[in-house]
């Protein structure tokens, strides 16, 4: 196998596999007692509280437990459907529900309870918190007519949180790398319920488990010091005087937008938006949306922006930071608005904000954010704002390319040590 091919997780593997992407929702269903059809009030779960455990109770857990393997069956003509674009190509947005399912699934694999008694459910509900990145590798390169393998375990845990690493590879090469933070909840989803302990079980493992903590760190930082609420920096403040002055001129008595500078495009200019109503199929257990049917529309959406917006065929290359900020109720609209905030070269940085609209008061609230780069195969214009907003979302669009750099820097070069490593051997 090429150095840039090797597996990041061959320590890890088990040997086993879940069968077809189909086959997992029908074991999750079966774990957590899901009875067939739509019900207004979802069955009470309330009885299964009592066998919520406590922390001792749990048997601590490798990460090879929790690994497993789970096959998306392009190759198969009548599921081919569901995957592909009107250009024959793979449904990025798809493989985003998948992701998020997989990440359910990998979670219910390290919870073991062995005083659980036979037949009774799983006390355990287990929600999206955030996704951290999602690396996409040559996308166009992936084969519509193939198979695509989904490859996963738990990183880390906290007391109630769990970190899933999941990998998608296609005839052994990787595609795309995930890395998922789910939530664990107790059987009626109103409080944490602990899961067990996670302890590497070998030098490898660990040196996985190093990396998850120090990524663990960085997102309490951001948690704690949000970057669209905090004052700018000294730098920040400097680049948006910068911006003011190309996009205002020196008259301050100039109200009015000056005409876009050649080969740029306003900010204000560069969005699409969409409205969509849910419906039962798109729910989990508790009649909430699945976080992955909300993915897939704003990944889609986005595209659409950014094919707009360059006049060309865009291929995803990473998202950053996703953000679930509350539940999504089954009879609620969604309102989905994504923007370009950064351009360089022929990158695009996309800012796509999700809000739900009751569908009984009306109100709205921001409930989900994305933050996608795209790729074409041109220069693209270059995106200026015009507003203090706007300005603020441009500083934040190109620090996340920066971070975007930053990961394909970082994997460039655990490609040349695997290489190295490889020849050695």
């Amino acid at each position: 196998m090429r150095g840039e091919e090797r597996c990041e997780f061959e320590a890890f593997q088990s040997g086993h596999c879940s069968g077809t992407m189909e086959d997992v929702v029908r074991k999750i269903q079966k774990r957590i007692g899901l009875e067939p059809g739509y019900h207004l009030i979802p069955k009470c779960r309330s009885g299964l509280l009592k066998y919520q455990p406590k922390r001792e109770d749990l048997p601590s857990r490798s990460m090879k437990d929790s690994f497993t393997t789970a096959i998306l069956p392009l190759s198969s003509i009548s599921k081919r459907e569901h995957y592909v674009n009107h250009m024959g190509q793979v449904r990025v947005g798809s493989l985003m529900e998948e992701l998020d399912m997989f990440a359910v699934w990998i979670c219910h694999r390290h919870v073991k309870m062995p005083t659980l008694p036979k037949g009774i459910p799983l006390p355990y509900v287990f929600v999206t918190m955030l996704v951290d990145k999602i690396d996409f590798y040559k996308t166009h390169k992936v084969d519509a007519n193939e198979d695509i393998e989904l490859c996963g375990h738990v990183s880390w845990v906290g007391t109630s949180s769990l970190e899933i690493s999941i990998y998608l590879r296609q005839q052994l090469r990787t595609i795309t790398k995930a890395i998922f933070m789910m939530v664990a909840r107790n059987a009626t989803n109103t409080g944490k319920a602990v899961v067990n302990v996670l302890e590497p079980d070998n030098e490898e493992e660990q040196r996985c488990f190093d990396d998850a903590i120090k990524r663990q760190r960085r997102r309490r930082v951001k948690q704690s010091n949000p970057s669209l609420v905090k004052r700018p920096s000294e730098s920040d403040e400097k680049l948006m005087f910068e911006l003011y002055r190309r996009t205002n001129g020196t008259d301050i008595a100039k109200e009015e937008l000056q005409e876009e500078p050649p080969n740029c495009s306003w900010m204000s200019k560069s969005f699409q938006t969409t409205m969509l109503h849910p419906f039962p199929d798109n729910r989990n257990a508790q009649n909430n949306i699945f976080g992955g049917f909300v993915m897939r529309n704003a990944v889609e959406i986005s595209f659409i922006t950014a094919s707009v917006y360059s006049r060309s065929r865009p291929w995803i290359e990473c998202i950053l930071d996703i953000g679930f900020f509350r539940r999504i109720k089954v009879n609620s609209f969604l309102k989905m608005t994504s923007y370009v905030v950064y351009t360089h070269e022929n990158y695009m940085q996309l800012l796509t904000v999700v809000q739900v609209m009751d569908a009984n008061n009306f109100e709205e609230v921001t409930t989900n954010r994305l933050n996608l780069t795209y790729s074409v195969d041109r220069q693209v214009k270059e995106v200026l704002p015009s507003t203090y907003q706007e300005t603020l979302w441009y500083i934040e669009g190109r620090k996340k390319f920066l971070d975007f750099q930053k990961l394909r820097a970082l994997r460039e070069t655990k490609i040349q040590q695997r290489k190295v490593g490889s020849e050695c051997n």
